[in-house]
């Protein structure tokens, strides 16, 4: 199978039994979803969405936000992974987009990647969800899924896999694979053991194929 055939087949399969994937993060606008994206490493969703009502309750608006203390914004999510320095980025965060973008998050993963708290990621996450734009965010999950597959190849960092992703997945699919691979590597391709026998591209993989003794 030509690195072609295999993503068609894969993009093939999630279009038929996935036709529609969306992130988890709960969210109302893109100040909510760049806050959640921002506490969500290294922390699962459904802790996030905990965290987050009492939160945009006390800072409604990235304004309200812009001006709370560290310590303040602590106290709602310190059952979240590093609290003390998500506090910190969500502080600075609010303050930059208020003082250099007019309180509006900004679509270019470039200019939001000059926010505190914001890598590649994050900007890409934030591009494709709320923006609509041709991006693929590689988390964990999808580095994970594209490198046993094979979508992804001799890949050693994120970047590389985004790369080899954009290249072979058409624009107006870009933000729906995001979710796809995300969710089949929280669901199903599992780090420490995959769940090959409920998996439906068994066929196109090629991590399969190597440890099915075909």
């Amino acid at each position: 199978m030509t690195k072609k055939e295999r993503y068609e087949a894969i993009i093939e399969y999630f279009k038929k039994n996935r036709p529609l994937a969306e992130t988890k993060l709960v969210h109302a606008n893109p100040y909510e979803l760049i806050v959640s994206v921002i506490l969500s490493a290294q922390c699962t969703d459904k802790r996030v969405n905990i965290i987050t009502p009492a939160l945009f309750e006390a800072y409604p608006t990235v304004y309200d936000m812009a001006k709370a203390k560290e310590e303040d914004i602590f106290t709602y999510i310190k059952s979240c992974s590093y609290p003390n320095n998500k506090a910190k980025h969500l502080s600075g965060m609010a303050q930059k987009l208020v003082n250099e973008f007019n309180g509006e998050v900004p679509s270019d993963i470039n200019l939001l990647q000059k926010l505190p708290g914001v890598g590649r990621k994050t900007a890409n996450v934030v591009a494709s969800v709320i923006f609509n734009l041709p991006h693929i965010a590689v988390d964990t999950h999808v580095f994970r899924v594209a490198a046993r597959t094979g979508l992804s190849t001799h890949a050693k960092t994120p970047l590389q896999t985004e790369m080899q992703l954009i290249q072979n997945i058409s624009e107006d699919l870009r933000p729906l694979a995001h979710h796809w691979l995300i969710l089949h590597g929280r669901y199903i391709c599992k780090a420490r053991k995959p769940l090959c026998s409920e998996c439906g591209i068994t066929d196109f993989c090629e991590y399969f194929a190597a440890h099915s003794g075909n």
